[in-house]
């Protein structure tokens, strides 16, 4: 923006008129563009725009809620503006939410394509084309249309959750008092407690609910969990749920039955490395229903679930540990343990045949 805005004064031959520094440019009759990273600043140093007449932040979608809630209080002199320009990414983004979704009074929100460009050239118009001939149809939207992506670029289930959005499997998914409820847990105390409910149908797998939280005994999940009195299945827990803590010499495991959930022997997801996990859960995914609402935290895990990149090689390496691989480690527990969901009040028992003789 910065040599943008330099070239344009140079090309109207105002170089006279004004001085063009390093991180501003400034007029000869006080005025002053000041040109700054917004993720670089401080809240005190972003307090110190506030006698500002415009800004205009560029790449919005990128910019935090909590970079808004510090920014936009501080831009308060009369007539002051605040110009956005992005792309966006996700529905969920903060700033496609707060100014797009769910748009402010006074807000003037403009979508801009190619379509509204007078200049349009053919060159471009052939790269147009092309692309929309040889994209996935989401990656199109996004780039020539402004449309959202189905999740971050290079997430590890981009594909899946694209398509189960195509396919209108992200939407109200009611509880059924007839089939049994089961809790997915993927443990944590200062990382994240997950606990996706899912019920099963037949192949489908139907996620009605979930929980993510921190800082919560397990009385406190188990007591929520009873709250919501529902036809309760079985609960599985990672291998780490079974090791003895020992500052109490008892396990996750442990703990939850003695406060009335887990059946016996129904309780542990079989051990699978990660990348077998993920395989397993990119196959059972295309079985799987949404609710859009209780499970929308959940679904923005699976959205931002990447991969790390090595710096020097570019090349993707294991999943990233962050505030949304805790959901993904749960739903990869989910996928493992999708056969052995049931709809009985106990463990399924084989079937005995008698033999008999005709003489």
């Amino acid at each position: 923006m910065h040599k943008l805005l330099s070239d344009q004064i140079q090309d109207l031959g105002l170089g006279d008129f004004y001085e063009v520094l390093e991180t501003a440019i400034r007029g000869k009759n006080g005025s002053e563009f000041s040109f700054a990273g917004l993720q670089s600043h401080t809240i005190n140093s972003i307090k110190s725009f506030e006698g500002v007449d415009r800004v205009w932040i560029e790449e919005g979608q990128a910019v935090t809620k909590r970079s808004w809630d510090v920014l936009i209080p501080t831009i308060r002199k009369p007539g002051s503006e605040i110009w956005i320009t992005y792309n966006p990414e996700l529905e969920s983004d903060e700033t496609h939410q707060r100014f797009c979704v769910n748009s402010p009074p006074g807000a003037v929100v403009v979508e801009m394509n190619y379509t509204d460009n007078p200049w349009f050239p053919a060159e471009l118009e052939a790269e147009r084309t092309h692309a929309q001939a040889t994209m996935p149809e989401s990656e199109y939207a996004n780039i020539w249309e402004g449309r959202c992506k189905p999740a971050v670029e290079g997430a590890i289930y981009y594909n899946e959750v694209a398509q189960a959005e195509v396919e209108g499997r992200i939407r109200d998914v009611p509880i059924d008092p007839l089939l049994k409820t089961h809790a997915i847990w993927d443990l944590g105390w200062n990382d994240s407690m997950s606990i996706i409910l899912v019920q099963r149908s037949a192949s489908e797998l139907r996620i009605v609910d979930y929980i993510e939280d921190s800082h919560r005994t397990l009385a406190d999940y188990a007591m929520q969990l009873k709250a919501m009195q529902v036809n309760w299945g079985s609960d599985y827990l990672p291998h780490d749920g079974h090791a003895k803590d020992f500052k109490t010499g008892k396990s996750a495991a442990e703990i939850l039955r003695s406060l009335g959930r887990l059946v016996p022997n129904r309780d542990e997801v079989p051990e699978m490395d990660i990348e077998s996990g993920i395989r397993a859960a990119r196959m059972t995914f295309s079985r799987m229903y949404f609710d859009k609402t209780r499970a929308a935290r959940l679904i923005e895990c699976l959205k931002r679930y990447r991969r790390s990149i090595n710096q020097k090689t570019n090349e993707p390496g294991a999943p990233l540990h962050d505030q949304f691989s805790h959901g993904a480690d749960a739903f990869r527990y989910m996928a493992i343990v999708a056969d052995l969901l049931s709809n009985s009040n106990g463990p399924m028992q084989p079937i005995q045949y008698r033999s008999k003789v005709i003489a």
